[in-house]
């Protein structure tokens, strides 16, 4: 696949996008100014972003159909591109108002697909930064990596050299047709080679069935039927709220050492556990909720472009009481699903997307985000641990935005800065009102994982919840 066309995964992201779901992936995050300077304007942070920008081509680009949806969308070069248009003074100086506005608003298409909200002073006097881009164009990993461009290893560090950017040729209509008709002939051409590759080769013979297993079971893991939620998913509308809540990351690691799981199951634990305490609140009673959990599959250089994920499906025990037994469940079940390879077998079966014909394609990923399919997401993404700056100011907090899909009200998103763990509750503010409630819950969760964590002794655990 061109990599001037999107791979199938990244169309289907705009494949389920409508008014009501904005499928596009974000941050928000909050800077300490400098103290022995003046702090850096708006317009001086404008000029910033667009001097990095030689970093990261893809946001001069926007989509480009193809006649006839022969194949999936190229990326040509704005001609009209102003950073302007995407580099904006935020309406507010409420880093949740300025949140709720920029992820209210769908991102237009006919443009480079991303966005980035800057207020030079907050309510408590810090910078606000909040972006935002499409998911056809990048993963949780790849935005924390582009929006790490936007930062530097020293508060010091000179800008780029200005840029004399102009934009390339557009393609013309047979061009483009041409390279989706190649891109076509090869995997077909790869497909009828197969059988005769597998047969001169046993090795590449069990290889090929050991993925063929794989795909399997995450194909019956996806198709595994989920109950759809009575608050958690039903009709949303295209308005926004999110939940921001930090805690040190050595909270997370003590309870992980303390039981000899892995960092994730902490953080599914702490999520199962605040969406149990904030449905108990309500008066509802707390059912388990079948949780797609993004892996990424990236490899090779920091800042690559387009989706490298894959998926895994977890119950999240939240009709579970016992904050201990809650993270032994998750546990098993995570460690259960990587001996069989889950996601290597979700990225199988992504990739084999591309071997249907568009409009299956649209219909597949309409059904794969489906309430049918999951309940909720939750979202691990690494982040930076190093002291970051951007114009000499030195980043503290970011939180995550992971997108939410028609008829699903709630994802869960979490990041490391330096030593904070920053969660974001990224919720729809109509059908599931009250995220702060639940931001609280999940508090809560990490108090209560804490407290058990104190009075477990780490080898009894490792002998009750097995290798991590």
């Amino acid at each position: 696949m061109s990599s001037d066309r999107l791979s199938p995964l990244d169309a289907s992201f705009l494949a389920v996008e409508s008014p009501a779901a904005h499928m596009h992936v974000g941050w928000a995050s909050v800077f300490e100014p400098p103290i022995d300077r003046p702090r850096p304007t708006f317009e001086e942070l404008r000029s910033h972003v667009e001097r990095r920008l030689s970093r990261a081509p893809r946001y001069r680009q926007m989509l480009r159909e193809l006649p006839l949806g022969i194949g999936t969308p190229a990326w040509i070069d704005d001609r009209s591109f102003e950073v302007g248009r995407h580099v904006v003074p935020a309406r507010s100086r409420d880093l949740g108002e300025i949140v709720a506005d920029s992820m209210s608003a769908p991102l237009k298409h006919g443009r480079p697909l991303w966005q980035i909200s800057i207020c030079e002073r907050l309510e408590d006097g810090r910078v606000g930064v909040v972006g935002k881009a499409h998911h056809c164009m990048v993963d949780g990993i790849a935005a924390v990596e582009l929006a790490s461009l936007l930062l530097d290893p020293s508060p010091n560090a000179p800008d780029p050299e200005p840029e004399d950017w102009r934009p390339k040729p557009q393609p013309a209509d047979p061009r483009l047709v041409a390279g989706a008709v190649g891109d076509a002939a090869r995997v077909s051409l790869g497909v009828l080679k197969l059988p005769a590759q597998l047969a001169a080769s046993p090795g590449r013979l069990r290889a090929a069935a050991r993925r063929g297993r794989r795909a399997a079971g995450a194909l019956l893991d996806a198709a595994r039927p989920a109950r759809p939620h009575e608050h958690l998913n039903q009709t949303i509308s295209p308005l926004r709220r999110l939940g921001l809540l930090h805690r040190p990351i050595d909270d997370l690691v003590r309870v992980k050492r303390a039981f000899d799981v892995k960092l994730n199951d902490v953080v599914l634990a702490a999520s199962a556990g605040g969406v149990r305490r904030f449905l108990r609140d309500r008066g509802e009673q707390p059912v388990r909720l079948k949780t797609m959990v993004p892996v990424s599959v990236r490899t090779g250089e920091p800042g690559g472009l387009g989706n490298a994920i894959s998926f895994m499906f977890v119950d999240l025990p939240c009709d579970e009481p016992d904050p201990a037994r809650r993270l032994r469940l998750i546990h098993t079940e995570t460690t259960a699903r990587k001996r069989a390879e889950r996601a290597s077998g979700g990225s199988d079966v992504i990739r084999a997307m591309g071997l249907v014909p568009a409009p299956v394609r649209s219909v597949i990923s309409r059904a794969m985000a489906s309430p049918q399919a999951f309940n909720l997401v939750v979202s691990n993404i690494p982040g930076p641990r190093e002291p970051l700056w951007m114009r000499g100011c030195r980043l503290q907090e970011a939180y995550p935005v992971v997108p939410i899909p028609e008829r699903h009200a709630l994802s869960i998103g979490i990041t490391t800065v330096g030593d904070e763990a920053c969660f974001g509750l990224y919720a729809d503010r109509e059908s599931l009102p009250g995220v702060e409630e639940l931001t609280s819950s999940v508090d809560s969760a990490i108090e209560d994982l804490l407290d058990v964590a104190g009075d477990t002794k780490p080898s009894a655990s490792a002998l009750a919840v097995g290798p991590g």
